[in-house]
Formats: C-alpha cells, structure tokens, sequence
C-alpha cells in the first residue's frame, strides 16, 4: 500500500470529490464480482470511490478488507462513500483519474 501524506490526500481528495462511486457493495458484502470490478477500476482509474452499503459497524471492516486484499490505501471515508487510491502499473491517459485532471 502507497504511505500518502497529508498533502497527498489533500490533493486526492480533490479530484475525488467529483467523481461518482464506480463499485457499489451491498449487504452481502465482498464477492468474487466485486473483487474483479475493484481490481479493474483500480488498475485502469487508480482513484476510485466505492459506496458500501452495509451496517456502519460492518462498513469500517469491508473498507479495510478490501485495502489490504489490493494493495490499496484508504484517502477518505465520510458516511458510506470510501476513496480508494493504488497507482496503476501502465497508467493510461485516457482512463486515469489523475492523469485525466
């Protein structure tokens, strides 16, 4: 998992705030789809945001989960939104939420 600074946030949290969740999670939790979606979105977008729609108690452990098993690191979380960041191995331009910024 990338360490990110403050500032690092700062900055990541900026150009999140105005993108749409692009993997939704629901009471059943983590499936196999929605670890090959997180998986896609974070390769091809690196900065992605989720909205987990589970008990709040449940939500803070699924957030974790899901960092851990892809290497990503949390930037956000308010309410059921998360901001999730990884750097892509082979960003792409055209489908990079950093680079497209």
């Amino acid at each position: 998992m990338p360490q990110l600074s403050a500032s690092d946030k700062k900055h990541l949290r900026g150009i999140g705030h105005k993108l749409n969740p692009i993997v939704m999670i629901g009471d059943k939790g983590i499936s196999e789809g929605v670890e090959a979606e997180l998986e896609r979105a974070l390769e091809d977008h690196e900065l992605i945001k989720i909205k987990v729609n589970a008990d709040a108690s449940d939500r803070k452990l699924i957030i974790e989960q899901l960092c851990q098993s892809h290497k990503a690191s949390l930037v956000q979380s308010v309410g059921k939104m998360a901001l999730l960041y990884r750097p892509a191995r082979k960003p792409n331009a055209k489908l990079s939420n950093l680079l497209r910024v």
